[in-house]
């Protein structure tokens, strides 16, 4: 799950050695939260116009975890 993410990501962004993706372990409703690190030059193009990019994004890594049976979430840093 985290390297869709970081591809995704790296599509998005110029400086594709500043994505990073840290992983938190299950909570107690088994939410596993992805926090997106980016560069701060590339943070508008992660989030996009209105949050627009952010929640497809997030909806994309919904779908896929839909498919692996397990709860996701998606933190922007």
């Amino acid at each position: 799950m985290d390297k869709l993410l970081v591809t995704i990501a790296q599509g998005l962004v110029e400086d594709k050695q500043a994505v990073s993706v840290t992983v938190d372990e299950p909570d107690a409703e088994g939410v596993v939260v992805y926090h997106l690190h980016v560069a701060p030059d590339d943070m508008g193009r992660v989030i996009g116009r209105q949050g627009r990019i952010a929640k497809a994004i997030r909806t994309v890594m919904r779908a896929a975890a839909t498919r692996a049976e397990v709860k996701v979430a998606v933190e922007i840093d």
